[in-house]
């Protein structure tokens, strides 16, 4: 297998696509997030961390591609966090929208998430192009 480095992301040539540890969130991310939503005494299988973190990695492509295409059709090469409240709506998912606008706005909260939406937005991006 040969590997080549693109804008920070692995791609495995032999099999034409990204690293599945490049394409997924990271499962103890996950995992955290989820404990934070269940009650303290709930169990939490392997393969639901799994699942979850299948379901939104491609959630995340899915936005992130919309956005992506407004991008293209607009001629700009960035996607800000505009473009990712703008295909949220789009989408339907008006109720994340909202939320996401205010955390952008949020001078405090926008730094650390610029960065690590920004870290997402690449590996979608890549998933796009490839």
């Amino acid at each position: 297998m040969v590997d080549n480095n693109i804008g920070g992301s692995s791609f495995d040539n032999e099999n034409g696509g990204i690293k599945e540890q490049d394409r997924l969130l990271p499962i103890a991310n996950v995992g955290r997030i989820m404990k934070q939503i269940l009650p303290q005494n709930a169990k939490i299988s392997k393969e639901s961390k799994e699942t979850m973190q299948e379901c939104v990695s491609e959630f995340i492509s899915f936005v992130t591609s919309e956005a992506s295409e407004k991008c293209r059709k607009e001629r700009r090469k960035t996607v800000n966090g505009d473009d990712i409240c703008w295909a949220l709506a789009t989408l339907g998912f008006d109720d994340y929208a909202e939320p996401m606008r205010r955390c952008l706005g949020d001078e405090t909260v926008s730094p650390i998430f610029d960065e690590y939406y920004n870290n997402i937005l690449n590996v979608g991006l890549n998933l796009l192009r490839y």
